[in-house]
């Protein structure tokens, strides 16, 4: 009965992945998950499957093929359909979706899997660490899972022989309770690779609620996949207009936007932020602007390509700018980021139109493993 249930459980959990996988464009895109996210779980609606099944009439009333009427004639005309939501109450029954609870960590497993998203190779060693299980000997109590079948035979075998039961002739072993051993495993703790995330987004007036939503969006994804390949994974935030400053999350999707654009200031300041708190040589660094493509000046763009190539690159994973269409924004910047960064594997750029193409972008930025 127990593995019955274990079984059914299995199959359900795999319906839910591929429900998931199916819609998780929408998902991505509508950002239906966002307001659903607790610490460690996500709650999905998925739509729920009912069997069609057939609703008879009293005999009195007529039925297919039955009563006046020409053929090419509609069945039920004139009479109240239940559930089209007008008129009063009714008994009828409506559609539902059912909400499941999905773990981060899945859900970044989903979303690598349909992206196609390779794992990235760690790079340093310090802070960070993960758990992994390892089997170090051989006790005499534990779940069957972890019986070792070959060490029990041999000390059945021995106590049979010392005993004198054993008959070579008829070579039947039987373990007894005595004979039985389990594999012992410790736990131990391996350091694993640091990474940081700088997220830095243009707040400037060109910038409005929409555009903040899809960085938004995209930032959550970024988040958990990353957060799949790095355990305590730090975040900071970074807003710009023309001056340039640190805020936590809240902050960073709310602010209203104001002012004019200058992006020299962002990346000084996360150049700032990576020189005094993490070491290239020991942390991955993720670098993501989001912006419409607006900047002051050709001066200050020139500033910024001389910041990436002498400040930020150097030390970091990769540096990843998004261009959010915007009806105020030039969209120049992603064009001259292209221009002088063409041949850097390093620098990824993505042009993000509507909500419909995060998932697109998600893939450029995390597609190479870096």
């Amino acid at each position: 009965m127990s593995l019955r249930v274990d079984q059914d459980h299995s199959r359900f959990k795999q319906i839910i992945r591929g429900k998931i996988r199916q819609n998780l464009r929408r998902f991505i895109s509508k950002g239906e998950l966002l307001g659903r996210q607790g610490k460690e779980m996500v709650s999905i609606p998925i739509p729920q499957i009912d069997i069609p099944r057939f609703r008879f009439s009293d005999k009195q009333g007529g039925g297919v093929s039955q009563g006046d009427g020409e053929p090419g004639d509609p069945l039920g005309k004139g009479q109240e359909q239940p559930g089209n939501g007008q008129g009063k109450a009714g008994e009828g029954e409506g559609d539902h979706a059912l909400e499941v609870e999905v773990s981060l960590q899945e859900l970044a497993e989903i979303l690598g899997e349909e992206l196609e998203l390779p794992n990235i190779e760690d790079k340093g060693k310090n802070r960070i660490i993960k758990t992994r299980d390892r089997y170090v000997g051989l006790r005499k109590v534990g779940p069957d899972s972890l019986r070792h079948f070959r060490k029990t035979f041999r000390q059945a075998l021995r106590r049979q022989i010392a005993s004198g039961s054993y008959d070579p002739k008829r070579p039947v072993v039987v373990p007894v309770r005595d004979d039985l051993r389990y594999r012992s495993y410790k736990t131990e703790i391996e350091p694993v690779a640091n990474a940081v995330i700088l997220y830095m987004m243009d707040v400037s007036g060109s910038m409005g609620d929409e555009q903040k939503e899809i960085v938004r969006i995209e930032s959550f994804w970024i988040d958990t996949w990353l957060r799949n390949q790095y355990q305590g994974l730090e975040t900071r935030f970074i807003i710009h207009d023309a001056v340039a400053r640190e805020v936590d999350r809240d902050t960073f999707f709310r602010t209203r936007e104001s002012g004019g654009t200058m992006i020299s200031s962002a990346y000084k300041l996360a150049a700032d932020i990576v020189e005094q708190d993490y070491p290239t040589g020991e942390w991955n660094v993720y670098l993501f602007h989001f912006s419409d493509g607006d900047n002051w000046s050709v001066d200050d763009t020139l500033l910024c390509v001389q910041l990436l190539k002498d400040k930020l690159l150097p030390g970091a994973n990769a540096f990843c700018y998004g261009q959010v269409e915007s009806p105020y924004g030039s969209g120049q910047f992603i064009k001259d980021l292209d221009e002088h960064f063409k041949s850097d594997e390093r620098v990824l750029t993505s042009e993000i139109k509507d909500r419909d193409a995060i998932v697109d972008s998600i893939k450029e930025f995390l597609g190479k493993g870096k």
